[in-house]
């Protein structure tokens, strides 16, 4: 199969190094990739978000399957673009349609459906500048820490938890009337706060039948101990200890199996990766949100433990016979670290020149914002994540000491990162 991977973040070089790795394979191609991605296939210089190039180059290349890394694309319907194509409705693409992607697309959507469906999730409003004042006066009639998220796509840094009200007031007004987050704030969502510890579960499904992946722990502030604002991921390691038998049954009875149900029941045809962003509440899981792909750097965690070829299982989602695939997962824990540029999440510079070396063994590197110089042939930065470092090992302790050694070998001028992901998961001694 000729195979193209849409996408340019670590996540992509982590399914491309997987995807890589199946005998049905013949070529890979990776659009636009980055400089990790060039060593598994063949980097092509097209947008994701630009269709009519993108048909040019499925059938210029004879691209037998489409896979879709980020959200962009999903939401602005590029599965529909091709299912309307005369030319590209037979080649499968690999993630939901806009009207399925909308769970991420949409936080307002996303709350709608949990609510009709009986998901657990956080009590909230939406407001608009329309009714701005009724916004303010909801934040009053919560307790602190006030939550405050962007309807639309940000990147992952559409959501701003306030510790006080007048704080929560500010960030509101920020959000609604000078437009933080452009058109993504044009909603806003507020959520009552729930306390808990976070972790993400994913599932592939055909629009039927639904397979369980392994489940990860992200850490999104920038600084640690969870401090500062959002980025795109800092870190993340998989398993989580705390979701044991108990409480994935529980993730699964009151959360994935409703979702599913509450698809089909609304007629939403939903192929692809699903991530439940859930939070434990003493216990219980609740829905923070929902995202139409991988998560990042979740998928730098979780694709390395998946055991089963990953071709065979997506033919089967574009087939609708996953129910006839076993998926297979390594009993190893993995852990995964960020390594970014100077001042992420605010303003940072690119063109910074890497020079990673060959990774010792055990150790993977994926590259998540980096680019080839086509014209000096050395490697430079190219976004606020540029590199994670993923180590399996028989325990978290063993996994994360591994990615924190090898961690000084890979280091680029600015670089930063944190040095506690997973450490919350250990138990003292």
């Amino acid at each position: 199969m000729n195979i193209l991977l849409l996408g340019s973040g670590g996540r992509e070089h982590a399914l491309a190094w997987k995807i890589a790795q199946s005998p049905l394979l013949t070529r890979l191609f990776i659009a636009p990739g980055n400089a990790g991605t060039a060593g598994l296939g063949t980097n092509l210089p097209v947008d994701p978000e630009n269709f009519p190039l993108l048909k040019e180059t499925v059938m210029g290349n004879r691209i037998d399957m489409v896979v879709v890394g980020p959200e962009n694309p999903l939401v602005k319907g590029i599965h529909d673009f091709f299912l309307a194509d005369h030319f590209l409705r037979l080649v499968p693409v690999i993630g939901p349609r806009k009207n399925a992607a909308m769970l991420e697309g949409s936080k307002d959507f996303a709350k709608r459906f949990m609510v009709r469906h009986h998901i657990p999730t956080a009590n909230y409003r939406t407001f608009t500048p329309g009714n701005a004042e009724a916004g303010f006066a909801y934040l009053e009639s919560l307790n602190p820490p006030y939550v405050l998220k962007a309807d639309g796509l940000a990147a992952g840094k559409g959501v701003l938890i306030c510790d006080d009200l007048s704080q929560a007031h500010r960030e509101f007004s920020r959000l609604m009337f000078r437009g933080a987050f452009g058109k993504a704030s044009r909603k806003i969502v507020i959520e009552e706060f729930l306390s808990g510890i976070e972790l993400s579960v994913f599932i592939l499904t055909d629009g039927k039948t639904w397979k369980l992946l392994p489940e990860a722990k992200d850490y999104k502030r920038i600084g640690e101990g969870d401090t500062g604002p959002n980025t795109g991921g800092m870190g993340a390691v998989s398993p989580v200890p705390f979701a044991d038998q108990d409480f994935m049954n529980k993730v699964i009875t009151r959360v994935i199996q409703p979702t599913m149900d509450g698809l089909l029941s609304e007629g939403i045809d939903y192929q692809g990766f699903l991530f439940f962003g859930l939070i434990n509440v003493k216990g219980d899981p609740y829905v923070i949100e929902y995202n139409c792909r991988l998560g990042d750097p979740e998928t730098e965690s979780v694709i390395p433990r998946l055991k089963s070829d990953l071709v065979p299982l997506l033919k089967a989602i574009a087939d609708r016979r996953l129910e006839r695939e076993t998926v297979e997962i390594h009993p190893e824990t993995a852990a995964t670290v960020m390594m970014v540029s100077k001042g992420y999440p605010g303003s940072y510079e690119k063109g910074t020149i890497i020079h990673p070396p060959p990774p010792p063994a055990g150790i993977l590197l994926f590259h998540a914002g980096t680019l080839l110089d086509p014209y000096a042939g050395q490697i430079i930065s190219n976004g606020g994540r540029v590199l994670a470092i993923t180590h399996l090992a028989n325990n978290l302790p063993k996994a994360l000491d591994g990615c924190y050694q090898s961690l000084p070998a890979f280091a680029f001028d600015g670089c930063y990162y944190r040095k506690d992901i997973g450490q919350d998961l250990i138990s003292p001694k």
